[in-house]
């Protein structure tokens, strides 16, 4: 378990994807349903027709123009090599048929996990959440002990109350980056439906977007600083020219669903998409 006293980040926590130490467990333990995003149904636990022998993609550099969109946005946080490599201990559901079923259901837990850690050691790089930090890195090192528990405790978790334990801190430490005086400031969009909004230069400086939908919505040259964005819709959102600088909850998942261009500002830590203007 890394050094909870240090601030960690999501390298040192694992929470970054690595395909190559994945047995391709998002091509297969997922679901997919014919849409936008993917051009074919698939059902949970059954692999990808692209999926080749090497747990590679056999389609991956041409995945957009073929019409699976949705796989060049999807990320496990790194739960994908975690289940392989420590869960299961390196051994893969082709070469263990038997243990494919549990790798297979343990992998959405243990996103889950991650995704709660992601978040938890975003909180501890911002100083006005500092009142939290000690809580924060607490239930922090209890997450992470439990990732790298066996399949059967894995599964037994009660995942819905860590999250809402977890959530009590995101909510709190939120007020405290977004406020002045003890107060959050700000807009308060929370689950809003902006759903195509013509959101152009809007000033949504310290904005409470936390779960809005702002699919197509138009935030082209729109002032997002120190936004809590946390679980916001972004699908082909307009992020040209937009300033998200210092914006936080904010996922790399999040980036790639949405539009930009070589004018969008982003958080320090998030790449920009190659399919975004140049």
């Amino acid at each position: 378990m890394p050094d909870i006293r240090d601030v960690p980040d999501i390298d040192s926590l694992g929470l970054r994807a690595d395909c190559g130490s994945c047995f391709a467990l998002c091509c297969v333990a997922l679901p997919f349903a014919v849409s936008a995003d993917f051009a074919l149904n698939k059902e949970a636990g059954k692999p990808c027709p692209n999926l080749r022998e090497d747990f590679r993609c056999g389609t991956h550099t041409t995945l957009r123009e073929k019409g699976f969109s949705g796989c060049t946005v999807y990320d496990c946080f790194g739960a994908g090599q975690k289940v392989s490599q420590v869960t299961f201990g390196g051994t893969s559901w082709r070469e263990a048929p038997g243990t494919a079923k549990a790798m297979f259901d343990v992998f959405p837990v243990m996103r889950q996990l991650h995704e709660l850690l992601r978040y938890l050691a975003e909180v501890l790089t911002l100083p006005k959440a500092r009142p939290v930090h000690r809580d924060v890195r607490r239930v922090l090192g209890e997450i992470e002990a439990l990732t790298r528990s066996d399949a059967e405790v894995l599964l037994g978790l009660d995942v819905p109350a860590l999250r809402q334990e977890v959530n009590v801190l995101l909510l709190r430490a939120s007020e405290l980056v977004r406020g002045r005086d003890g107060k959050a400031k700000g807009k308060n969009r929370r689950g809003a439906d902006l759903m195509g909004a013509g959101l152009r230069g809007a000033d949504l400086r310290a904005a409470n977007l936390r779960g809005a939908y702002l699919i197509a919505a138009d935030l082209s040259g729109a002032d997002l600083r120190s936004a809590d964005l946390i679980g916001a819709d972004l699908r082909d959102a307009n992020l040209a020219g937009a300033d998200l600088t210092g914006a936080f909850f904010l996922t790399q998942l999040q980036v790639n669903a949405a539009k930009g261009d070589a004018r969008t500002r982003l958080p320090e830590g998030l790449d920009r998409p190659g399919h975004w203007e140049r």
